[in-house]
């Protein structure tokens, strides 16, 4: 696997200080600093992940530029309004199937913790059926998946908004019941920012994916099924 030194500790520090100057004024003069300093050891580092996940997940290898998270945030809708983000992230999404709707990888580095997860966070109608239908048939392949010492070890427990009761046409009774009525299906874990500045960070992010890839296959299934049928449909309808 190739290595990576870690990031500089002006990428810490450059997050550290936007925290606390979040406006224009402060980072045009210092947008130097985030380009060679964090995004591109971030670019680096995406690339190696590619190299393994080559190996164990090649649907998941992405290109860093479609991979990495801008730094601008959106602020249309949130009562927040500081332009930037004080981490720089990055997705692996499965190359066939919606960014946010189907199961992916990520990860992101900040002054204050390396955060890293995976699973199926923003879900449309039809994903959610797909989901909770899946998971009403083989919940018990899940469990012993998701339930493995080793796994939680690493991921730890699933989490994500949840009803609270069992959706409509499922009945309350049912077993995978506390599965279903899950509306997002993920795993997230914080680690120590410190992390970031070693060569430890590489192998410690490529554990955990690895770790995860069963779950993240697991929930995709249903999903690339849907897609491939919409397809067929799609072709039948030309």
């Amino acid at each position: 696997m190739p290595g990576f030194p870690g990031f500089p500790k002006e990428a810490l520090t450059f997050f550290r200080d936007l925290k606390k100057h979040n406006n224009k004024e402060w980072f045009e003069p210092r947008k130097e600093i985030y380009e060679t300093k964090a995004k591109a050891p971030m670019i680096a580092l995406v690339e190696a992940l590619n190299s393994e996940l080559g190996k164990i997940a090649p649907n998941h290898v992405a290109d860093p530029k479609k991979a990495i998270y801008r730094i601008y945030r959106d602020v249309r809708f949130s009562k927040d309004k500081t332009p930037y983000k004080t981490h720089i992230a990055a997705n692996f999404n499965h190359r066939l199937l919606d960014k946010h709707a189907a199961a992916g990888l990520y990860f992101a580095v900040s002054h204050e913790s390396v955060d890293f997860g995976g699973g199926v966070y923003m879900p449309g109608p039809e994903q959610i059926l797909a989901l909770r239908n899946l998971l009403a048939e083989r919940h018990a392949e899940f469990n012993k998946i998701a339930g493995a010492k080793s796994f939680r070890a690493l991921v730890g427990e699933i989490q994500g908004d949840q009803l609270s009761r069992a959706p409509k046409g499922f009945p309350a009774q049912h077993p995978a019941e506390s599965l279903l009525r899950r509306k997002q299906w993920y795993w997230y874990v914080q680690l120590e920012p410190d992390i970031a500045l070693t060569p430890k960070l590489l192998p410690e992010l490529k554990k955990r994916f690895a770790a995860l890839i069963p779950a993240i296959d697991f929930l995709n299934a249903p999903l690339l099924e849907r897609q491939k049928k919409e397809t067929q449909k799609a072709k039948f309808a030309l």
